[in-house]
């Protein structure tokens, strides 16, 4: 069964409305192969590129078929890298904002206690790396008896990781009782054997069309000296002037060595790779995202993660050593069923990794010749117009959806004995109050998050000033973002 819109769904009005907020509208190849056969709870093996809305073809599902009601989790997704997870944790929340579905982002490198605390409170939805997951699932602070959904996203990534013996361990924690998807670009023999041990008679899906085809992306190859790279990278971004890309490199050190030359040229710039802190990482994503900056130096680490419409171009700064990571790379422009550009510039030793690239994707890379000087100079102008213009700055794609929601803050919580029903109870005497009005309620320690839905946050703000909850008066204004 294939969908053309998601009205022909079987999905509650709540998760149609976030959709609508989110202007999802025409479901994607994926998506409407996907979302039927999960609604089914059938087992899914997907191979599907990045870029094609593969995270709301297991999304919307989860979302539909999770019981509010159940305080333990009960879907699980293994992603490959934090940026991912968070990614990832970030649309769960907003497909099932109005279902008050609540998702939470697990991983290495960030307070261990303090996802412990977070996975006491109702949680539908955990995702993480698998090897925080699995040392919380040890340790029994994720409790997975009422697991039903598993979800393993860059199934191929992982393997390359060295991720695949934890994903093993954690499936065998799991009810056998259970639906089963496994996502990934390519299938390689070590993912189809986890398929074939722990799936039940997979539906297998192919999505054509995305990631490594010509159809979307343009491919170029540049063929370079590596003293002469750098300024090869000058010439072409002058002459292509795109609005944002992102350049890979192989290692940490190329990364800073090519990000700090590309400052002293006063282009709009910014690096990640794995090692900066875990705040930075994530700052540099953000402001990406928004437009902040027009380049993005990175290492493979970014190529999870990134989820942006309008990459137009990326440069393989460096070939990578990897034939799958090729595929990756690339596939962060041409997304959303928009054009874009892969440049490559190997050097005459990376020429056999060429050569390998080209018969896994399945075509030549076209050759070019370098941008002549005289082209250079004709595009300078407008380069350097549009590297002096701030753009402006995008706003996140649930900002519609979220317009008519505002978080509030109490300063009381687990410490004064407050339950979810304790914050419903009060807030659904104030006049014009009803339990469709009240969002995600997240309890902590001494504090606790109360989303207020459909406009009527203002309200509640006013009227809290001079109530209480459970006998408490409670400090309660409008939390910051």
């Amino acid at each position: 069964m294939n969908i053309t819109s998601f009205d022909e769904l079987s999905i509650s009005n709540d998760i149609k409305q976030a959709l609508a907020g989110l202007k999802y509208h025409t479901p994607t190849d994926v998506q409407s192969q996907v979302i039927p056969q999960a609604l089914d709870r059938r087992d899914l093996i997907v191979r599907s590129q990045t870029g094609s809305g593969k995270t709301a073809s297991f999304g919307i599902p989860i979302c539909d078929m999770v019981d509010w009601e159940e305080n333990k989790p009960q879907a699980l997704i293994l992603t490959p890298t934090r940026e991912l997870a968070t990614q990832i944790k970030e649309d769960i929340s907003n497909i099932g904002r109005f279902k008050r579905v609540k998702a939470a982002a697990i991983y290495g490198k960030s307070p261990f206690d303090r996802q412990k605390l977070e996975l006491k409170q109702k949680t539908h939805v955990v995702v993480g790396t698998p090897g925080r997951i699995l040392d919380h699932i040890q340790k029994e602070t994720l409790l997975v008896d009422k697991i039903k959904y598993l979800v393993i996203d860059e199934a191929d990534e992982m393997l390359n990781m060295g991720f695949i013996d934890q994903v093993e361990s954690i499936i065998q924690e799991l009810p056998q009782e259970r639906a089963t998807s496994m996502f990934s670009a390519t299938i390689p023999a070590d993912v189809e054997s986890l398929c074939h041990k722990y799936m039940h008679d997979p539906v297998e899906i192919e999505v054509s069309g995305t990631g490594s085809t010509t159809q979307d992306i343009e491919h170029v190859l540049y063929e370079v000296k590596k003293d002469d790279k750098f300024q090869l990278l000058k010439d072409v971004t002058v002459v292509e002037n795109p609005d944002s890309c992102i350049v890979f490199c192989a290692t940490q050190e190329q990364v800073n060595h090519v990000f700090s030359q590309l400052k002293l040229a006063q282009y709009s710039c910014e690096k990640i790779h794995g090692g900066l802190d875990q705040k930075d990482r994530f700052t540099v994503m953000e402001e990406f995202k928004r437009g902040k900056f027009r380049y993005l130096v990175a290492t493979d680490l970014a190529a999870r993660g990134i989820d942006i419409d309008n990459i137009s171009l990326v440069i393989n700064y460096d070939v990578p050593l990897e034939k799958e990571s090729y595929v990756h790379r690339t596939g962060r422009t041409g997304r959303a069923g928009k054009t874009g550009k892969a440049i490559t510039f190997a050097t005459p030793h990376e020429s056999k990794f060429i050569s390998y690239i080209e018969r896994y994707v399945g075509f030549s890379i076209p050759v070019k010749e370098a941008p002549s000087s005289s082209e250079v100079s004709r595009a300078k102008a407008a380069f350097n117009e549009k590297m002096t213009t701030q753009a402006a700055l995008k706003k996140d794609k649930s900002a519609q959806l979220t317009k008519n929601i505002m978080k509030l803050y109490f300063n009381g919580g687990k410490k004064k004995k407050l339950r979810a029903v304790d914050f419903v109870g009060t807030l659904t005497n104030i006049d014009g109050i009803t339990a469709d009005d009240i969002g995600i309620i997240t309890i902590q320690e001494t504090v606790t998050y109360v989303d207020i839905l459909n406009g009527k946050g203002s309200l509640v703000l006013q009227e809290m000033k001079d109530k209480t909850i459970k006998g408490k008066q409670l400090k309660v204004h409008r939390a910051r973002q």
